[in-house]
């Protein structure tokens, strides 16, 4: 409130319009990637309170440049950490809060979308705890739901000007090193695993239904094993990674394309090399090779279809191969570290 009593007038801006200064500023990519990332989701957020489309959404609170700041320098500084993120459970407040639509539960629509599937406690402080602003950063950060194994490091604290009764209003990060310490090259992340079994579908309808499933977005890797079911049936066991986001989207396919009556589902945590993909080329024709950094050094793999499609002999195909892995090798070396 301002001194007398009146409300301060929030600028409004459309979600293109911040789409537009954030392409035409000169952000660093990868600031500039994570700030329209958390800007999106907000836009959606929105759009679906609203029931309108995503280009006509209007930001209010979020529209003054102070907000945009805001979210500009989180992006700056999630960036530049390039870290796997994970978060405790989030306070839910309660009671009501004055917006530019009037008055609101808390937490606010936009606010409950954006934290779908996020832990939440009430800590029996009211009032508003968790704004969308805040949200859609978290949102945006995938943390993992709980802390993973490590070694705990370093601190940040932020005390916030807001005085709750009874609770610190403080936010808390803190580095938590890798189960190999500082030295580890590996990252930590979170995937679901999907487990079914089947024994009443033929071979070929097996096979496309499990190519379908590789194709869903978001899904990992589907690998198969055959066992032996009730009355000696022979058949497939079937297990699915996916990223969380994509689990019920997954579960979905799966019960459109297969005749599994149940599947198990279980959040695991994965360590994961750094790894890219470099085009080669060799000949006048690319080739497609990954580059993985593993404790030793870097290690090279060639696609092998591609190879394949050469038609070229075992030690043909070996000399290629390795033509190929030296050269990805040599250009991977200025993109990691060590």
């Amino acid at each position: 409130e301002a001194a007398g009593g009146h409300r301060h007038r929030h600028q409004h801006r459309h979600y293109s319009d911040i789409k537009r200064l954030l392409a035409e500023s000169s952000l660093a990519p990868g600031t500039l990637g994570v700030a329209q990332d958390i800007f999106r989701r907000l836009a959606e957020a929105e759009a679906r309170v609203h029931g309108k489309p995503v280009g006509e959404v209007a930001f209010h609170e979020v529209g003054a440049w102070d907000s945009i700041a805001d979210i500009v320098l989180a992006a700056h500084l999630i960036a530049a950490l390039d870290a796997t993120w994970s978060c405790s459970a989030a306070p839910t407040g309660s009671g009501i809060v004055e917006t530019q639509h009037g008055k609101l539960p808390v937490p606010a629509p936009a606010t409950s979308l954006l934290l779908e599937g996020f832990p939440m406690h009430d800590d029996g402080v009211p009032g508003e705890r968790v704004t969308p602003t805040g949200a859609a950063i978290l949102a945006s950060l995938a943390p993992l739901r709980r802390r993973p194994p490590g070694v705990q490091g370093r601190q940040g604290h932020g005390f916030g000007a807001r005085r709750l009764p009874g609770v610190s209003n403080v936010l808390r990060v803190t580095v938590c090193e890798a189960a190999g310490g500082a030295n580890a090259v590996w990252q930590m992340d979170e995937v679901v695993r999907l487990t079914f079994e089947l024994d009443d579908l033929t071979p070929e309808n097996l096979a496309l239904a499990l190519d379908r499933l590789r194709q869903v977005e978001g899904v990992l890797d589907v690998a198969q094993t055959p066992y032996l079911g009730k009355k000696l049936r022979q058949g497939a066991s079937v297990s699915l990674l996916a990223r969380p986001e994509a689990e019920d989207t997954a579960l979905a396919q799966i019960f459109a394309e297969t005749s599994s009556l149940g599947v198990r589902r279980e959040r695991l945590q994965r360590a994961v090399l750094p790894r890219r993909e470099y085009q080669v080329q060799i000949d006048g024709k690319r080739y497609s090779v990954k580059v993985a950094q593993r404790p030793g050094g870097l290690a090279a793999k060639a696609d092998m279809d591609a190879l394949a499609a050469t038609g070229l002999a075992l030690a043909e195909r070996q000399a290629l191969r390795a033509r190929l892995e030296a050269s990805a090798l040599q250009q991977a070396k200025d993109d990691f570290d060590g």
